[in-house]
């Protein structure tokens, strides 16, 4: 008897995994090591040390870009998640109709447009605005970064309302429930982890965001990644290399917490 194809079976599949994984994270882990480098030099390696740690924790530049970094990230999420949601319901729980599907690309729309397009449409646009209103706080970063955030926040958002038993609801609205307590008691705690998964990947796609920050930003407003790439450019040190696994870590923190909270919530 022939042997069956089997699609489970592919012959140099895991060859071709583990290629991809190891050029994948080499540059990650090689991040991570120099590090620790005691040299002023990245690719010279003298010995471990924790001082470009300290070096990092005592810029004040650092500190201060990171700050507004958290607070950029901490608002433009939580205003993302919020629009997404409400976006994801609308979308969701209505009947299909002509022009939901145009819908869908229209509240996708920056995930298919290049970055760069955006970006630049967004300077044009807050140009004019900072010319006749005279404001250039972080308002323009945090308007950009909540708009560019938001498929980002409805995708797992959407994803677990479509996942949701409608049954609940339905016997909640047959027990004279309201929308809005419906909303409250049914849909709100089953469509709890996809809310927060929503608001961690904006949160972490707000934070390491370079392309949109570059343009948007006035003097003065640098975030972590705009800093850390004016650093780029002059001589490079392994503080770099500090800051971004320190991000690392945080990152890692982030999904880790958020796999143990929808672990339980599930």
């Amino acid at each position: 008897m022939a042997n069956r194809f089997d699609v489970r079976r592919q012959n140099g599949f895991v060859s071709v995994a583990m290629l991809c994984f190891f050029l994948l994270y080499l540059p990650i882990a090689t991040l991570v090591v120099y590090a620790f480098n005691d040299n002023d030099s990245i690719v010279i390696w003298k010995g471990f040390s924790l001082r470009w740690f300290h070096v990092a924790w005592n810029n004040a530049l650092v500190i201060e870009a990171s700050i507004r970094s958290f607070q950029i990230a901490a608002v433009a999420a939580v205003l993302a998640t919020i629009t997404a949601t409400m976006a994801a319901l609308a979308t969701t729980r209505t009947k299909p109709y002509p022009g939901l599907t145009l819908k869908y690309a229209f509240i996708n729309q920056p995930l298919m447009v290049p970055e760069i397009v955006t970006a630049v449409a967004l300077l044009i646009v807050f140009s004019r605005i900072k010319i006749w209103t005279g404001y250039s706080g972080l308002g323009y970063l945090v308007s950009a970064h909540t708009a560019f955030c938001i498929p980002f926040a409805y995708l797992p958002i959407r994803a677990r309302l479509e996942s949701m038993d409608l049954s609940l609801e339905t016997a909640a609205t047959d027990l004279y429930a309201t929308k809005w307590k419906t909303f409250l008691h049914v849909t709100l705690p089953l469509l709890w982890p996809g809310i927060l998964a929503g608001l961690m990947l904006a949160f972490v796609v707000s934070l390491d965001d370079v392309v949109i920050t570059e343009f948007v930003k006035s003097g003065g407003q640098d975030t972590l990644p705009t800093y850390m790439l004016g650093q780029l450019r002059r001589t490079v040190t392994p503080e770099v290399n500090a800051i971004s696994t320190a991000f690392l870590l945080l990152s890692i923190g982030i999904v880790t917490a958020f796999f143990f909270i929808s672990r339980k919530r599930t």
